[in-house]
């Protein structure tokens, strides 16, 4: 699968959804049932990718201020609820994670536990495997220069601001 196809059905997922989540799972389900195992894979593989490219010390931070707090598995969470916004606002966020203020993410919509899950539920539903492991290194900690939580706030005010 092809990153454009990838995104293709995270964008078709994300508009027929309207932003619920709990919809954007089932969704996703359904399409990805339509796809032999070996495209679910890498629908998956496509996922990791852009996880890896989120796994960012800037992107963290900006969750932590949304979330008032962000340990390692709500921001795995939250990554996979950028991913399932679609390509053109992940791409924006990761570039920038300052544009998270002109989204409609907040500390209630933000940490969704599940869509990330669903690739690997459909897959084992469709082989009864456990879907392969990641083909590429995963990194080990996230890009960027770490932060502070008592600096946080002042790499995006506005965002401290808003959530504050």
């Amino acid at each position: 699968m092809t990153i454009e196809q990838f995104w293709g059905i995270v964008d078709k997922v994300h508009r027929a959804s309207k932003g619920d989540m709990d919809a954007k799972c089932e969704l996703l389900r359904r399409e990805l049932r339509k796809l032999q195992a070996k495209e679910v894979n890498s629908f998956a593989e496509r996922f990791t990718d852009c996880d890896a490219t989120a796994y960012s010390w800037e992107l963290w931070a900006a969750a932590y201020i949304i979330g008032a707090g962000c340990l390692d598995d709500k921001f795995s969470d939250f990554r996979a609820t950028l991913i399932s916004m679609g390509r053109e606002t992940f791409e924006r966020i990761v570039a920038s994670p300052a544009a998270l203020i002109d989204t409609e993410l907040d500390a209630d919509n933000a940490f969704y536990e599940g869509y990330q899950y669903v690739p690997g539920d459909v897959y084992e539903d469709i082989t009864g495997k456990d879907m392969p492991v990641y083909s590429k290194p995963y990194p080990k900690k996230p890009s960027g220069k770490k932060w502070t939580e008592k600096t946080v706030a002042e790499l995006y005010p506005a965002l401290a601001k808003k959530y504050g």
